[in-house]
């Protein structure tokens, strides 16, 4: 038996498979993912974390560049206010929160420093609540309680493993989580204004030229030509694949099936830092960081389902 003709308005109707963004949002978060584990490899080169963090700023100042003046073709050019906004944002936003990521780094695990990271939807809610007085419940409450009550199992495991430092390494990557939020809370407006593309390039090209800027003032400039050749190709991988890349086929995810399903796909990213931490690193995969894991992203995962 043929089958009947498809009218043209039921074709019409069909609507688009949400594989495709859904597999831009899932190799996003593994890319990000990735991050922590190319510096905690170029770590083992003797390298330190200012000139790492310009070592990767600097090749992906190019792209950020290029993706700003893409983003912007054909747009009003910005205002002294924008610029004022652009540049507070690329601070906190990508200098800052990159620059205490990457020291926190040298002092615990890469899968611990993704599950801290991952706290980031909770510190956008304390926040708006802090800053602007917005209410939240008692469902909220319990997501925050079951995803700290997770950080708080590995990091008793981690401080047995890794030593005394980890509280300060712990401390640094949750700075670093409570200065992106800051931008995620204050960036809404110029989104709206600019666009997501625009305002992403703009503002990581101004924290890739604090960071150059930082390592000029901070180190002798030929210092940089010292590192092991691992470190400059890491660094290299660092910035296409798992800094600018993820940012593209995060925000092409989003325009296929939406923030809410992206970001919930997004909840792979800390399972993937597990998995490589474990092939890559030689980190220990215990019972408590499965625990850990799981309670944090239940808990991330109760709030974003109940704000969406």
């Amino acid at each position: 038996m043929v089958a009947p003709p498809v009218s043209p308005v039921a074709a019409a109707t069909v609507a688009p498979s949400p594989w495709p963004g859904l597999l831009l949002a899932a190799g996003g978060a593994v890319a990000f993912s990735g991050k922590a584990i190319i510096v905690k490899l170029a770590y083992r080169h003797g390298v330190d974390a200012v000139t790492l963090i310009m070592l990767r700023m600097l090749f992906a100042l190019p792209l950020f560049v290029a993706l700003a003046w893409w983003a912007g073709r054909g747009k009003p050019a910005l205002t002294a206010r924008d610029w004022r906004a652009v540049v507070g944002l690329g601070f906190c936003g990508y200098y800052l929160a990159s620059f205490l990521d990457f020291a926190g780094l040298q002092y615990i695990s890469a899968s611990f420093e993704r599950l801290i990271l991952y706290l980031n939807p909770t510190l956008v809610l304390l926040l708006g609540a802090l800053l602007f007085g917005r209410r939240f419940g008692g469902r909220e409450v319990t997501a925050l309680l079951v995803s700290y009550a997770g950080v708080a199992l590995v990091f008793g495991h981690e401080a047995r493993l890794e030593g005394p430092n980890v509280g300060l390494g712990a401390l640094l990557v949750f700075g670093s989580a409570v200065s992106y939020a800051v931008y995620l809370v204050y960036s809404g407006e110029e989104v709206r204004r600019l666009g997501s593309l625009r305002l992403t390039g703009l503002a990581t090209s101004v924290a890739c030229v604090l960071c150059i800027a930082q390592y000029l003032l901070l180190r002798p400039w030929d210092t940089a030509l010292a590192v092991a050749p691992a470190v400059v190709w890491l660094s290299v991988l660092n910035a296409t694949a798992c800094t600018f890349a993820p940012v593209i086929m995060v925000m092409m995810a989003i325009e296929r099936v939406g923030a809410t399903l992206a970001s919930q796909t997004g909840m792979i990213g800390p399972m993937s830092t597990i998995a490589m931490g474990v092939v890559f690193l030689g980190e220990p995969f215990t019972a408590w960081v499965a625990a850990g894991t799981a309670l944090v992203l239940l808990g991330v995962w109760m709030l974003t389902r109940r704000r969406h």
